[in-house]
């Protein structure tokens, strides 16, 4: 039985990262909706990045997501059954609550699900001394909630500095930055792949620590734990992709190869730094709030603000939803299997 759950909670993990992939979206979203790049060759491109990515830019954030939300020694006493479950409960609750943003075009954060679940499904394994509540706050909460308000100082920082370099630049300056967007969205997905590849990795990590004498702050990510999410990461973004470009790139505002290129540079930079700290971020709130920067910085009646809305209003649902849905099927599946 133990043997079965191992490898059903690795298993659900992975397909937490490929769902994890869908929100890559928003990495595609302004270069495919400012008429830069056929999408099928952006696809193709930011898949290649998004499996890059994790194999070049390290496992900080893994090490963030095993080590700073529950108590990794309460973790060790677990007996492996209970871990896995917890595990399996967790990443599916955070699966069906992104499933469901997903289906409404939504692109809430599959960070925040993925911690809401870690957070409910602990509870009901360790009790209330499972959090972490230190590492939860500083090395988790902080950089989660802060990051989509810096992406959008940044974005309407860069765009407005853009905009005074080349207002009266000669129009054929757009093709200038239809060239550098191209470049950039490989960063961008690269970093994307990076931090939210990173995130299953940690679970992965917990999962293989578990019931063992090794778990410890310092988990140690095999490679094959590492290729593996890089793949369904990036097969995630060539799947399912598609639907949350469309709300990133066509229901903010409207986008122009310039517009396209501030919100990438700002994303990446605001990810790529949380990801070499190892701050878990969502790229794609980092990416909409970025837009609404810069929809801000043309003029506020220039930002839909009823989707900005919407899409705010998923993201403060996201972690008590999940949190309510690990707890709940952690509490199944313990009924089912103390019986």
């Amino acid at each position: 039985m133990d043997g079965q759950l191992l490898y059903a909670s690795i298993g659900i993990t992975l397909v937490f990262a490929f769902i994890n992939g869908f929100d890559g979206g928003s990495v595609i979203a302004t270069l495919v909706c400012s008429r830069a790049m056929r999408p099928r060759r952006t696809l193709v491109l930011a898949t290649l990045a998004e499996f890059i990515g994790p194999l070049v830019l390290g496992t900080a954030v893994a090490r963030t997501m095993a080590g700073s939300i529950l108590q990794p020694g309460l973790v060790e006493q677990l007996p492996a059954q209970d871990a896995y479950s917890m595990i399996i409960a967790a990443v599916g609750g955070a699966i069906m609550w992104s499933m469901f943003t997903w289906l409404l075009r939504l692109p809430s954060s599959t960070s925040h699900a993925l911690i809401g679940g870690l957070i409910g499904a602990g509870l009901i394994s360790m009790g209330s001394s499972a959090l972490q509540v230190n590492g939860l706050i500083k090395r988790v909460a902080l950089p989660l909630f802060a990051s989509p308000f810096i992406g959008l100082v940044v974005g309407f920082m860069i765009f407005s500095i853009l905009r005074g370099l080349f207002s009266h630049a000669h129009r054929g300056v757009g093709h200038v930055f239809v060239m550098l967007q191209k470049t950039c969205m490989l960063f961008l997905a690269a970093t994307h792949g990076a931090n939210d590849a990173q995130k299953p990795m940690g679970v992965i990590a917990l999962v293989l620590a578990a019931g063992s004498s090794g778990a410890r702050p310092d988990f140690f990510i095999p490679q094959w734990v590492i290729i593996s999410c890089a793949c369904a990461i990036a097969l995630g973004l060539s799947v399912g992709g598609w639907r949350i470009a469309k709300t990133v790139g066509f229901g903010i505002c409207r986008m122009e190869p310039v517009h396209s290129f501030a919100s990438q540079i700002s994303t990446t930079s605001v990810v790529l730094v949380a990801s070499l700290a190892g701050g878990p971020v969502s790229t794609a709130q980092i990416m909409s709030s970025s837009v609404m920067g810069i929809g801000a910085a043309r003029r506020l009646s220039g930002v839909r603000w009823s989707v900005a809305f919407n899409i705010v209003y998923a993201w403060f649902l996201t972690i008590p939803i999940s949190a309510a849905l690990g707890a709940g099927g952690c509490y199944v599946l313990r009924g089912i299997l103390h019986r």
